[in-house]
């Protein structure tokens, strides 16, 4: 299942994503440092999810409070809390 996530507070405008039984798929961000989110989008492909969230969560981008990083680890907590 694709899912899409509307991005607050980057450059990046969305991030679309899957979640298979706990683990992360398929990451692919709308706008943003398009060759940093692919590397993104390729290291955390087959991760777990808390593994995801224990390395991206809380990072920061040029004194804004978020990152696309942040961001997706947002996503994807949103998304374990959902189902």
């Amino acid at each position: 299942m694709d899912i899409v996530y509307k991005t607050k507070g980057t450059c990046s405008k969305q991030i679309h994503f899957s979640v298979e039984n706990g683990v992360v798929h398929n990451v692919r961000f709308d706008g943003g440092c398009n060759g940093n989110l692919q590397g993104i989008g390729r290291l955390v492909e087959g991760m777990k999810v808390e593994d995801v969230l224990t390395r991206l969560k809380g990072i920061s981008c040029n004194g804004r409070p978020t990152s696309c990083p942040d961001q997706l680890a947002c996503a994807l907590e949103q998304t374990i809390n959902n189902q």
